[in-house]
């Protein structure tokens, strides 16, 4: 493997400190260390490892990283554990690094950058750092997309069955069904977008930031995202068996816009309903918030580290 020239790309010459999930998707994850050590030897690139076994130490990890002074700060894992470094990053001039190790890996993949630890790890010294916007929900930072209703209770679900058979794609999938066939009442919304208020009654609602993550779906929207907008997506009120017809729909990539799901866009969106509080998704992490939910789109919040060929390109 050839090596960078010096000072002619984005991590050289500063302080890089790599954040790893011990806990990431992937089934192999255990030897992502070792892999991630000699890939940065074999290309002459100095960082500092620091290995996470706690999901909610992540966060902590990446704080103390940026009052350290590093100017690249490093997430690997999935796109939780991304996410919960770019919530850190939100706003700063530090450069954020991503290693894919989760099991969808929609963020790198959006950006171009490689699974294989090892050219994710040359990637850092050959790519340039490019502006990246984030989505947020009541402040708490997305990057793919932000959920409330069914996708927070399959969420749910998955964890129990990944605990049964470990990490898989095929088990994120049979959660889906599980979920939805046991799934409760749907939920009673006001949705406010582009100047006008619709009530709706839907068994799911997610917001999307992430232009590859539709076209992986099979949804439109894309122009939505390119413009700064959110595209949010409106499941129709239907009963069990409609919704596990319509989430096999997006998982074959086969959904259509107003048939298998409503889209409204804006920067700005306001959902409300009787202010009590459900478990809202923001990339694949469940967590408790009460009503009204504001979501916004913040363009270039982040720096980060993608191949030259992705630049200008609607993530």
């Amino acid at each position: 493997m050839q090596r960078p020239s010096p000072g002619q790309f984005a991590a050289q010459n500063t302080g890089i400190c790599i954040i790893m999930n011990a806990n990431s998707g992937k089934r192999d994850a255990d030897g992502a260390p070792g892999r991630i050590r000699a890939a940065l030897r074999e290309i002459g690139l100095k960082a500092d490892l620091k290995i996470v076994r706690h999901g909610a130490d992540i966060v902590t990890a990446a704080r103390a990283a940026l009052d350290q002074g590093y100017g690249t700060i490093v997430a690997a894992g999935g796109d939780g554990t991304i996410s919960a470094v770019a919530s850190v990053l939100n706003g700063s001039d530090v450069r954020m690094g991503v290693l894919p190790l989760g099991t969808f890996n929609y963020f790198a993949r959006s950006l171009g950058v490689p699974e294989d630890p090892g050219e994710a790890v040359r990637l850092l010294a050959t790519g340039r750092a490019q502006p990246v916007s984030v989505g947020t929900i009541n402040g708490r930072v997305f990057l793919n997309n932000a959920s409330l209703g069914a996708y927070p209770a399959i969420l749910k679900t998955r964890e129990e069955t990944y605990r049964k058979w470990g990490r898989s794609r095929i088990a994120a999938y049979w959660s889906v069904i599980v979920a939805l066939v046991t799934l409760r009442k749907p939920l009673r919304l006001s949705i406010e977008a582009d100047g006008q208020v619709t009530q709706r009654r839907t068994p799911l609602i997610f917001a999307v930031n992430n232009a590859y993550q539709l076209q992986e779906l099979g949804l439109q929207g894309e122009e939505e995202i390119a413009a700064g907008r959110l595209a949010v997506f409106i499941a129709p009120d239907t009963n069990r068996w409609g919704m596990l017809k319509n989430a096999v729909l997006l998982a074959l990539g086969l959904a259509q816009k107003n048939q298998t799901f409503d889209l409204v866009a804006d920067s700005k969106v306001r959902i409300t309903d009787s202010g009590k509080s459900y478990d809202i998704a923001c990339d694949g992490e469940r967590g408790k918030m009460r009503a009204p939910y504001d979501l916004r789109v913040h363009p270039g919040a982040l720096q980060v580290i993608a191949p030259e060929a992705a630049a200008g390109e609607v993530r």
